[in-house]
């Protein structure tokens, strides 16, 4: 299959610190690739020179065949779901997720019309006229998806958007956020230091650290074959200790109910 997204040399400095260094990795369309590692690997450094926040010291990104490494972030066709959700409190839930497409040429004349549409497709219809701070936290980012969406972007980046969240929001939106990928053939990045997280959510997972790939790959190779220690300690392990954690939780109740 074709790559989507190919990032090629891509690294960046500040001064003299190498934040990232050299990194090459593709994406199919479609696919839900996760960037996962521990906090510094420059991870979300990765994200703001995908959508154009910040200019890479050097290296290409191309989308669609199309270099885009010097685009101003508004003609990437990318969206981005901040984990603070980046909400406007003061406005209702429609008006939050209209507000982008108003000053959009291509999608202002129909913006009531495509939000309405996407706010229902998310499942937040009978709440567009509450104003976000009325909402839960995992309502507050279904919001931000839908706002996302509602621009219709290319490419979707998460930077760790389910960190604020309880961990029964954080699988319920696990799911959402799934089912949504389906519903639109969503090509997504998504930055997580969460290894269950990135695993059960994943087509790929892009392990990093220290600004290096350390492997890329599905979750049952990284799993089954781990490349180098830092992915067999950070991942697999950790993995491990927690199946094994929940097999004896699992083992005393069924003790305590004998």
């Amino acid at each position: 299959m074709q790559s989507f997204m190919v990032v090629s040399h891509l690294s960046k400095k500040y001064g003299e610190k190498v934040v990232l260094n050299n990194l090459n990795f593709n994406i199919r369309e479609g696919e839900f690739l996760s960037v996962l590692g521990p906090s510094g690997c420059g991870k979300t450094t990765l994200l703001k020179l995908l959508i154009g926040i910040e200019q890479q010291t050097s290296g290409i990104i191309k989308l669609n065949g199309e270099d885009i490494s010097k685009l101003d972030s508004s003609k990437r066709h990318m969206g981005i779901v901040f984990q603070n959700y980046a909400l406007f409190p003061n406005m209702t839930v429609l008006q939050n997720v209209e507000y982008a497409l108003k000053f959009n040429e291509q999608y202002k004349k129909d913006s009531r019309k495509i939000a309405q549409q996407v706010l229902e497709q998310v499942g937040l219809k009978e709440h567009s006229s509450k104003r976000v701070d009325q909402l839960s936290g995992g309502q507050q980012q279904r919001v931000a998806i839908a706002r996302t969406l509602a621009l219709k972007p290319k490419v979707i980046l998460f930077d760790e958007p389910l960190s604020a969240l309880d961990a029964a929001n954080r699988l319920t939106m696990r799911k959402e956020i799934k089912r949504i990928q389906k519903q639109y053939n969503s090509t997504i990045i998504y930055i997580t230091h969460d290894q269950e997280e990135a695993f059960t959510m994943s087509d790929r997972i892009m392990v990093m650290s220290e600004g290096h790939i350390e492997q890329i790959d599905t979750p049952i190779n990284i799993y089954n074959h781990p490349q180098n220690e830092f992915v067999r300690d950070f991942v697999v392990e950790h993995l491990r200790t927690k199946l094994n954690d929940l097999e004896n939780c699992m083992v005393n109740k069924n003790e305590n109910k004998i």
